[in-house]
C-alpha cells in the first residue's frame, strides 16, 4: 500500500530530527532506493549513505508546478524507487498553506500510480494540515 505521512509542526520544533530518524531506521527494511529532498545538504553526515541527498534547491524549482514535474523527473530515472522523504516540504515545493491541499492530492496520485511512499515534514500545526490528510499524521510536535 502506498501512502503519505506527514510530520506536522511548527518551525523549530524538531521535525526534521524526527525525519533522520525515521530515515535512518528505515533504511535497513527497505528493498528499493529511497531518496532525501531538503532545502540545502546540512544533513547530509546525518544520513545513512545509502539514502540520496537531493539539494532541491539546485535545481531551480521556483513554484509547485515545477516541483511536482521534479519529483515524476526523479520517479522516471529510478525505478527502484520506494520512498521519497521531503524535508521542509512547504519551502521545497514552493507552498502555501492554501495550495498544500491541491499538492498533496497530487503527490497522492503520484504515489497510487508508481507505489512510491511520500514522508513529509510540513512546519504547521497539525490543525492548520487538510482534514483529509489529518489520518496521515504520524507525528504532530
Amino acid at each position: 500500500m502506498t501512502m503519505i505521512q506527514i510530520i506536522a509542526g511548527e518551525k523549530g520544533k524538531g521535525k526534521t530530527k524526527v525525519l533522520l530518524d525515521k530515515v535512518n531506521t528505515e533504511i535497513k527494511s527497505v528493498a528499493g532506493t529511497s531518496v532525501y529532498l531538503d532545502k540545502n545538504t546540512k544533513h547530509m553526515y546525518e544520513l545513512n549513505n545509502k539514502i540520496r541527498l537531493i539539494n532541491v534547491n539546485d535545481f531551480l524549482v521556483t513554484n509547485y508546478n515545477e516541483f511536482l514535474g521534479f519529483i515524476c523527473g526523479i520517479i522516471s530515472q529510478d525505478h527502484d524507487l520506494e520512498i521519497v522523504y521531503l524535508d521542509s516540504f512547504l519551502k521545497i515545493a514552493c507552498l502555501t498553506e492554501e495550495n498544500l491541499e491541491l499538492v498533496l492530492n497530487k503527490l497522492s496520485e503520484v504515489s497510487n500510480t508508481f507505489h512510491i511512499n511520500f514522508v513529509l515534514s510540513i512546519s504547521l500545526p497539525k490543525d492548520k494540515i487538510p482534514s483529509e490528510y489529518q489520518k496521515d499524521i504520524i507525528v504532530a510536535l
